[in-house]
């Protein structure tokens, strides 16, 4: 893991300049610019909540921002992991060339779509006293959850990254499974009420994402103390993927050119 971390501080530069470059290159030529990564979300915000509320008559308290917290941070995640399968064979010609460790690459599409992620949730700061939300330190620990959600989000990718290279139709599997996973994460709805226990209990438990959005709306909207002892368990498996992604990475990326 040394080369690892001398890699991070060698292309933190490249990390940022790319970064950068993407998020300028995603908006330009559109009227919308930087404000479609708040309309899209704001959006499927609106959506939901019609069905909830006008169609099926359901919906927690401050329901429009309940949602909107799930869907930006269930977006932060699937985006990340969904790149990450295509991520060698999409670059085929540049990394041919030239040598750039992979799990930058990784880092770059996480730093956008982290990027995305923060500006929306400023609007979720802006939303909160309209809805009259009652503030509290409670809200802190969206720093915990936010770390978490990052290493969770870099380990899987890394393998994910990985096994793309080797399996051409991955993406298609990764595309099924996470629209499994979005159900049962509780985008749009409660799972502490909405599924009867113990099978609630077991979701926010066997679901790492579901967890730590049901854990962003309890700092933000309810004023609750969250779980830490499952949000460190979380953190611990994130850093294991993360731990045997890079090494596998490592051991595996000279021969990827090959391979695709």
């Amino acid at each position: 893991m040394k080369k690892f971390w001398k890699d991070l501080q060698w292309y933190k530069g490249y990390i940022t300049y790319a970064t950068k470059a993407n998020l300028k290159a995603e908006v330009a030529g559109s009227y919308l610019n930087w404000l479609w990564w708040i309309l899209d979300p704001l959006l499927f915000m609106l959506v939901y909540s019609f069905v909830a509320l006008i169609v099926f008559g359901k919906g927690e308290p401050y329901f429009p921002i309940f949602v909107f917290i799930g869907l930006n941070s269930w977006k932060f995640f699937s985006r990340s992991v969904s790149k990450s399968v295509k991520m060698i064979r999409s670059r085929k010609s540049t990394i041919s060339k030239v040598y750039i460790p992979k799990y930058i690459l990784i880092l770059v599409t996480m730093m956008e779509n982290l990027f995305k992620m923060a500006v929306a949730f400023i609007l979720v700061l802006i939303m909160m006293p309209v809805y009259r939300v009652p503030f509290s330190w409670c809200i802190i620990q969206v720093v915990p959850i936010f770390i978490t959600m990052s290493v969770f989000t870099f380990g899987c990718c890394c393998l994910i990254l990985h096994a793309g290279v080797y399996i051409a139709d991955l993406s298609n599997v990764v595309d099924v499974l996470l629209r499994l996973i979005f159900y049962m994460s509780g985008i749009f709805y409660n799972i502490s009420k909405r599924v009867p226990e113990p099978y609630g209990a077991y979701m926010l438990q066997i679901n790492p994402m579901a967890f730590m959005i049901h854990g962003l709306r309890e700092s933000l909207l309810y004023v609750h103390v969250i779980n830490y002892r499952i949000l460190l368990c979380i953190l611990a498996v994130g850093i294991v993927l993360s731990v045997v992604g890079v090494r596998i990475i490592m051991k595996h990326e000279n021969s990827y050119a090959k391979v695709i």
